[in-house]
């Protein structure tokens, strides 16, 4: 397995742990070492690997073809922030009550029909968009508030593509659609589960490493890795929800899909994406193929 373009101080290659858990042995007295020998074995030692990170050094670890690999990598303070803010705005839920909730919701419709008046926030004119009710609000609890702003995202920074999915204009379409709205909150869900960002913890001082070994610390898959670095672009994470849906809407098209259809279409732009995602020369979002289908 080769790992390149990462900026960090030491890569490991592990054996399979016998226990239950990969990571609960870790700490440098379980493991019988001395303070030299822990030295030793953290990243850029030749000792057995250990969890001795140093401040504002985050642990990336995954899990690839039955081997492990243990990745360190310095997280630039901006890196860092711009990821605290991505995690912020996965659990933030849907509140229809909040007028800057309710604002977006009319910001969408107006970018989406910027002729057509909105009568009401909840109304039937919503069904036109691809959502299940004349309440858009129902239709968000499984990607929250960060689906909206995705779709708000598109939307307003590749509008001519936007539309055209929203009104199915390329190749030839099933007589049952998949609902534009509804496939993107599905879109937004989807990509957080690919990533595993819905278990990534901001990044971990070295104090607290020391007071959360045995739990949850981080451990980020590589898909999430490889996103992790291009998270000094504060809109990375809606720069891939755009490439995936129009990456979605050509696998719908290419398999000639119908409604039924449409989770098996999901499975097919998800293992596309991790492809695009871990080629050698992506460095960026925009250097996946798939963002040519953009415009």
């Amino acid at each position: 397995m080769r790992v390149v373009r990462i900026s960090c101080v030491g890569t490991r290659h592990l054996s399979p742990p016998s226990s239950a858990s990969a990571h609960s042995d870790v700490s440098a007295s379980s493991a019988g070492l001395s303070n030299a020998d822990a030295e030793d074995a953290s990243c850029g030692g030749t000792g057995t690997p250990s969890l001795r990170i140093k401040k504002r050094l985050t642990c990336v670890c995954f899990y690839r073809k039955r081997a492990y690999e243990r990745i360190c990598s310095n997280l630039t303070p901006l890196q860092e922030e711009r990821l605290k803010r991505l995690t912020k705005r996965m659990n933030n839920c849907f509140d229809a009550s909040r007028p800057d909730h309710q604002d977006a919701l009319r910001a969408l419709w107006s970018a989406t029909y910027p002729e057509k008046k909105l009568e009401a926030l909840i109304s039937d004119q919503w069904k036109d968009m691809g959502w299940q009710g004349k309440d858009p609000s129902t239709d968000f609890r499984g990607g929250g508030f960060i689906s909206l702003e995705n779709l708000l995202f598109f939307a307003k920074t590749f509008p001519t593509s936007f539309q055209s999915l929203l009104k199915k204009q390329g190749g030839k379409r099933a007589a049952w659609e998949y609902p534009f709205a509804v496939a993107g909150v599905n879109i937004t869900f989807m990509i957080m589960q690919m990533l595993d960002l819905e278990a990534c913890e901001y990044p971990l001082t070295y104090f607290q490493l020391n007071q959360s070994l045995g739990h949850s610390y981080g451990q980020y898959s590589y898909k999430c890795y490889q996103f992790l670095k291009n998270v000094e672009n504060e809109w990375a994470f809606d720069l891939l929800y755009c490439v995936a849906f129009a990456v979605m809407d050509k696998q719908w098209l290419d398999r000639n899909a119908t409604y039924m259809e449409f989770n098996d279409v999901l499975r097919c732009t998800r293992a596309q994406l991790e492809r695009e995602l871990m080629m050698d020369d992506v460095f960026r979002i925009e250097d996946m193929p798939s963002f040519s289908l953009l415009s």
